[in-house]
């Protein structure tokens, strides 16, 4: 599991390159799907490429991945980590379906459409963390999911307004609808750089619902080695952090996004102790 499972609003960030609670045999495996998701997430999102372009471009890695095209550079530096750790090619299949979606305007109808495409923007970096460190089970799969769903969540709350003037809404429209908000409502919360009381009201509950997951998935540390429980009691205490700032923020991640920086050592150390053992 990498230090922070959640994506960065310039780069590909769900993997943990220079952890040193990684054991050194794993570090060029790690380091190599990196470069495969942080390269297939900047064909999704970087450059001047047409939308029909960028989808064309992900196809082709994910006929690499399928075996029905010749192996790309990142693919071919890949290929033997796969090999050598058994890492099937399914949670990177799913990766590239998620970036393909984000290719255009991005709406979601309901939760479900969320935790869908949770289930494969990071839910699969869970999945190959815990395969390496071999530790993928029944017992280990659902509190990941929950852990990489809720703080993939977390990360669409803090980015909100940015996400908004990319075209890209990750919030459950029913629910927003719901409550008597609208896209429209978003949309002038975010030119007047602030949420109305009724978005912030909403985005409360969203955050409530991300970091009970992150609780409940917080069980994953006492079934891995301790390395990795290491690693994801900080990941765990990271995510609880950020829902502490988005409340503390009067859950407005348009007026101020909130951001961890050295300040929140010390409630991330009191937020580490406390993740179950």
């Amino acid at each position: 599991m990498p230090p922070a499972l959640v994506t960065s609003a310039d780069h590909y960030e769900n993997f943990p390159v220079a952890s040193l609670l990684v054991p050194a045999r794993l570090r060029p495996a790690v380091a190599a799907l990196y470069r495969f998701a942080r390269h297939a997430d900047d064909l999704a999102d970087e450059g001047d490429a047409t939308p029909d372009e960028r989808l064309a471009a992900l196809d082709a890695l994910d006929r690499a991945l399928r075996g029905e095209a010749e192996d790309p550079p990142v693919v071919a530096q890949l290929r033997p980590h796969l090999v050598a750790h058994a890492l099937p090619v399914a949670p990177l299949r799913a990766l590239l379906s998620a970036f393909a979606q984000d290719v255009g305007p991005v709406r979601h109808a309901s939760w479900a459409s969320v935790t869908d495409y949770c289930s494969r923007s990071a839910n699969p970096v869970g999945e190959l963390m815990l395969r390496l460190f071999g530790a993928w089970s029944p017992l280990t799969r659902i509190p990941s999911d929950q852990i990489c769903t809720a703080l993939q969540v977390l990360n669409f709350l803090q980015d909100l307004a940015q996400d908004w003037r990319r075209g890209r809404l990750y919030l459950p429209l029913d629910e927003l609808r719901g409550t008597g908000l609208s896209e429209e409502e978003i949309g002038r919360s975010v030119a007047a750089g602030r949420a109305s009381d009724a978005l912030a009201h909403f985005l409360a509950g969203q955050t409530g619902r991300a970091r009970a997951l992150l609780e409940s998935g917080a069980v994953l540390v006492q079934r891995v080695p301790w390395r990795l429980s290491l690693e994801l009691r900080a990941i765990v205490a990271g995510g609880l952090r950020v829902a502490d700032r988005l409340r503390d923020g009067g859950h407005d991640p348009i007026a101020c996004r909130p951001k961890l920086g050295w300040h929140d050592a010390p409630a991330l150390a009191r937020l580490w102790w406390q993740v179950p053992k």
